[in-house]
């Protein structure tokens, strides 16, 4: 089975790529016998939904709907910006939906309140993509898990909630697993 962790953001000085690291080191010690995979979003370099694309850009989606397939689960990491989920994000969620369906979504976020509410948008579309998503999530404060709200550095705290996250979303992406 295979799990990606996806990044959220593709600006300069981003977190997403240090928080994934992170999740994917806790999740390997696991030895779970599922793969952690980090899906770096910035590698895809995707146009914007609805333009025309380049034929550059139309392999660029079509490796990103082949990685997408590939994959039995999601953690998605991801930042809140104007209370919502990135729009590179969202961009790249239209150009799927048949490569979701029938998997299951974790979701970490990291903002002032923990990305909460970029986190509960982000389940509304995952909702109409047909990925479940699981009950935890794992928030991350930029005023505690962020030294000058910049450098990412994880209180110890936050470990119970990533184990339950991990436990949930490996749990119900092999029973959709099934369905498939």
């Amino acid at each position: 089975m295979k799990i990606g962790i996806i990044t959220t953001t593709v600006r300069e000085g981003r977190q997403s790529l240090n928080v994934a690291n992170w999740v994917k080191k806790l999740a390997d010690e696991r030895k779970d016998g599922v793969n952690y995979e980090i899906v770096d979003l910035k590698d895809f370099n995707l146009p914007i939904f609805g333009a025309a694309a380049t034929a550059e850009q139309g392999k660029a989606i079509e490796a990103w709907g082949n990685k997408i397939n590939e994959l039995d689960g999601f953690i998605f990491v991801t930042a809140e910006y104007n209370h919502s989920f990135s729009g590179v994000l969202k961009n790249a969620l239209d150009f799927l939906k048949p490569q979701f369906a029938n998997k299951a979504a974790a979701l970490i976020g990291y903002g002032g309140v923990g990305a909460a509410r970029a986190i509960e948008q982000l389940r509304l579309v995952l909702a109409e993509l047909s990925v479940a998503t699981t009950q935890r999530n794992v928030n991350l404060l930029l005023a505690a898990d962020f030294i000058n709200f910049s450098e990412f550095n994880p209180q110890s705290y936050q470990l119970p909630s990533v184990t339950e996250l991990l436990d949930q979303v490996t749990a119900w992406s092999k029973a959709l697993k099934t369905i498939r």
